[in-house]
Order: C-alpha cells, then structure tokens, then sequence
C-alpha cells in the first residue's frame, strides 16, 4: 500500500501513524532506535504489506503493469489503490479527506526530530504538494508514477504505467474493492492487539 493507505490504516493514533508512515526508509533493526508504539507502526506497516502482496486482488491487479514494469508492478498497484481509497465513499468524502490529509500532516511534524532523514526531506513536499489528497485525481496519480520512476533505480518512463491505469481503470478499481475491505480488517486487529484490553 502506498501514504494514504498506511495513514488510514494507522487508526489516528499518532506513534502508529508515524512508524507506518516511516516504514520504507528503516531497514531491518534499525526499528529498534525508535520508541515502542513507533516501533509497533513499523511492523504494522510490514504487516500491511505482506498481506498486500499475497492478496489475490493485488496479484490480478500487478498483471496489468508487469509486462512493462515486472518486479516493480506492485509498486505500481500501490499508487492505484491509494487513488481508489481517495475515492472510496465509504472511507472519505472530500472535505473529510482533506480534513485527514491535513491531520496527517500535523502530526507527522510532531515527530520530525525523529523522522529519518529522506523522509523529513520528503515531507515538506508531501504538504505543500498534497499528495494525500490529490491522489484524488488522475493527474495526482500521473505525477505519482513519474515520482516511483525517478526514485527507482531501473526504471526510465512512467507513461506506460499510466496508459495501463486508464485502459484498465474499472478492471484496477475491482482490484481495490476486493482487496481493501480486507486488509482494514487484518490491519485493524492487528492494530487492537497492540494495545490488550486491560
């Protein structure tokens, strides 16, 4: 899943939020620099994205990309659901969107003297530019690729990314629906076992 998911799926809780959010750029131990409810995001994250990549949706969905793109497909497949999850009634309506992207944001500052550093370089551009709430949008999605692209190291275009996005939108948009109702599931047990009643 890509920013918007991992928010969503961080339930409001803030030291979850962050850790989910910081997920991509703490590799192996280094977890264990951070505090424990970051820590618990961290692996929430891991979870989150190991269910995503075994789900069945999501194997159906990376098809549409993988001629073009193979092992990065599913990297492709995680912009496309966040657009989807932008959309999705039953999650947000635009202003309460906008209203959770903003919320985001604020807190993801709270923790900046404990971001990694190509995350907190990162962050100022995520507000400025919105892009929790502009994965609304096509045009959002299209300047989504061209970031995955230019982050990659063995990637050179995203406009095939982008043609298969619109030539197989209703089919990418099932894709989603069978999948998310899901992984909220599993995330959210897995978020109440981290805090046991009691």
């Amino acid at each position: 899943m890509n920013y918007l998911a991992h928010a969503c799926l961080s339930f409001h809780q803030p030291e979850i939020l962050a850790g989910n959010m910081i997920s991509d750029f703490v590799k192996g131990k280094k977890k264990e620099n951070y505090p424990d409810l970051i820590q618990k995001g961290i692996m929430l994250h891991r979870a989150i994205d190991a269910f995503t990549d075994t789900h069945e949706a999501t194997r159906q969905a990376k098809r549409f990309f993988s001629p073009y793109y193979r092992l990065y497909a599913g990297a492709f497949v995680d912009v496309v659901y966040d657009h989807f999850l932008a959309n999705d009634n039953n999650e947000f309506n635009n202003y309460q969107l906008m209203d959770f992207s903003e919320e985001t944001y604020t807190l993801l500052n709270r923790f900046a003297f404990q971001l990694p550093a190509p995350f907190a370089a990162m962050l100022p551009y995520m507000k400025k530019q919105n892009w929790l709430y502009n994965y609304r949008y096509r045009w959002g999605i299209q300047n989504s690729f061209g970031g995955l692209v230019r982050r990659a190291a063995y990637l050179t275009e995203s406009a095939p990314a982008f043609e298969v996005f619109e030539n197989h939108y209703d089919e990418l948009r099932a894709c989603y629906a069978a999948f998310f109702p899901d992984v909220k599931q599993m995330a959210w047990q897995h978020f109440q076992s981290l805090f046991p009643a009691g």
